[in-house]
């Protein structure tokens, strides 16, 4: 892999850091504490997520269980109920693993070395660098997408950047450059440069301090870094929801399976649009219904699929009875919403179901 060597690291520290006193974001909630739990909570659901969209949920999440151990000790229904709508809950199920972990097996106090942290549940190198650069000052490169992005256009690496070849690379540059003092602020300055001014799109170059070591600004192309690999044909999923309300206008929800996509959620009976939805309902439950116009298709995308979801109304004409023997089900008040965990297109259509009763 050719590339240019940046100028003199120390140089570049200096500009960075010097940028980051006067610009840096220093005012984040989970910037107030050096408490290793509040960070890395922020850490993991800051992975593939904008600060914006994490800031109301990290403070929602903290006032219900704020320490390792009341999280340990939590529901995981509890746990996915204050996650709904941030997505990839694949987090918050490792969140609860790993604080379980941390309780039996380290006393509830998170552990400071980089190998024990990197192997809890959802925490990889990159994740466990900056929890210990944050709250213990701890000398660990970081690799997010951020960074990355960073480090590939100061140096215009040719190569797509999911390459293993090319994430090494990166890895040797981003521990180039990390220094001995101010780590905790270099790490949050590179990870905000990339954030604020280093943009996947219209990057702005001309407020940026390392635009005079910047290969990729010399040449004039910032925004072909990083590369990417050629982009597959996303794969489409159907499925239908039967939304199906008994006499007191609850609607029936059944548990997913702990691992998978939406893994512990709470959702709606599916089947598949060509299948007949009083038949499977018959057959899966035990239930007798009447079904609806179906609504038209939702579609919501994944980082691998498309889902297109044909959500169909239908009410209850026998008992309720039999469900509760079948699988995880709850006749589910609309009203009166309890915690637990729903998937973001499942609470928009029960809000929309609600709207047209």
């Amino acid at each position: 892999m050719a590339h240019r060597a940046a100028n003199d690291a120390r140089v570049l520290r200096r500009r960075l850091l010097a940028w980051y006193d006067r610009h840096g974001r220093k005012d984040l909630p989970w910037q107030r504490s050096r408490d290793p739990y509040r960070i890395w909570v922020s850490e993991i659901m800051l992975q593939q997520t904008q600060v914006r969209t994490v800031m109301p949920y990290y403070e929602r999440f903290l006032k219900r269980f704020p320490d390792v151990q009341t999280l340990a000790r939590a529901k995981l229904d509890s746990v996915l109920h204050h996650w709904t709508g941030l997505g990839y809950y694949a987090r918050a199920r490792n969140l609860k693993r790993a604080a379980e972990t941390i309780v039996k097996q380290h006393g509830g106090k998170f552990p400071r070395d980089i190998e024990v942290v990197s192997s809890l549940p959802g925490i990889g190198r990159s994740t466990a660098g900056a929890i210990l650069a944050f709250a213990f000052q701890q000398r660990h490169p970081i690799l997010d997408g951020n960074v990355k992005r960073v480090l590939t256009r100061l140096h215009a690496i040719e190569t797509p950047v999911l390459q293993r070849d090319t994430e090494q690379a990166l890895w040797t540059l981003a521990e180039h450059y990390t220094p001995k003092a101010r780590v905790a602020d270099f790490t949050q300055a590179i990870m905000d440069l990339g954030a604020t001014l280093c943009r996947t799109r219209k990057p702005d170059c001309p407020a940026c301090p390392l635009q005079q070591d910047c290969v990729a600004q010399a040449q004039g192309q910032p925004e072909r870094f990083p590369v990417r690999s050629a982009r597959k044909t996303l794969a489409v999923r159907k499925v239908a929801m039967l939304m199906i309300r008994d006499a007191r206008g609850h609607v029936l929800l059944t548990q997913r399976p702990p691992v998978g996509v939406w893994g512990g959620l709470w959702g709606f009976p599916e089947c598949a649009p060509e299948a007949a939805p009083g038949d499977y309902c018959r057959d899966a439950f035990g239930l007798r219904i009447k079904t609806e116009t179906p609504w038209p298709v939702r579609r919501h995308g994944f980082s691998h699929f498309q889902l297109h979801i044909t959500p169909i109304p239908a009410h209850l004409t026998g008992t309720s009875r039999t469900v509760m023997e079948c699988a995880p089900a709850v006749w589910y008040n609309p009203d009166k919403p309890d915690a637990r965990g729903l998937a973001a297109p499942v609470k928009r259509l029960l809000q929309q179901l609600r709207n047209t009763t």
